[in-house]
């Protein structure tokens, strides 16, 4: 099995389940599924720098090299998922003291407790 084959479906489960998790109807699983994206999205880009095992990330005039621009790109992005996240999160716990709620639509679901299933 391929190394370029295995980093495909890492790729491949992180963005089915960030987007699973990004339709769900409370915020928790939304800031998870935003956070497994931008992890795909990561994998991705440092992916696009070709997979090369032992080099260097320089140019050396005559020798192989990782490109160091991917490399760069993931960095600059695991920054700004970061601080994305925290504002998501801060988003979320405002929403959820103001309403009441954790649903992303504000709406509160009524639980029947007699049969176990969510009336809305």
């Amino acid at each position: 099995m391929s190394v370029e084959f295995l980093v495909a479906s890492a790729i491949g489960v992180l963005t089915a389940g960030g987007i699973y998790l990004t339709l769900r109807g409370r915020t928790f699983p939304v800031v998870l599924g935003i956070a497994m994206l931008s992890y795909a999205i990561n994998a991705f880009l440092f992916s696009m720098g070709r997979l090369v095992v032992d080099k260097p990330p320089i140019y050396a005039k005559g020798a192989e090299y990782t490109d160091p621009l991917p490399q760069a790109l993931v960095l600059t992005a695991i920054v700004i998922s970061f601080g994305m996240t925290a504002l998501v999160v801060v988003l979320a716990l405002r929403s959820f003291l103001e309403n009441g709620t954790d649903h992303v639509d504000g709406t509160v679901e009524d639980v029947d407790l007699t049969d176990g299933e969510a009336n809305h």
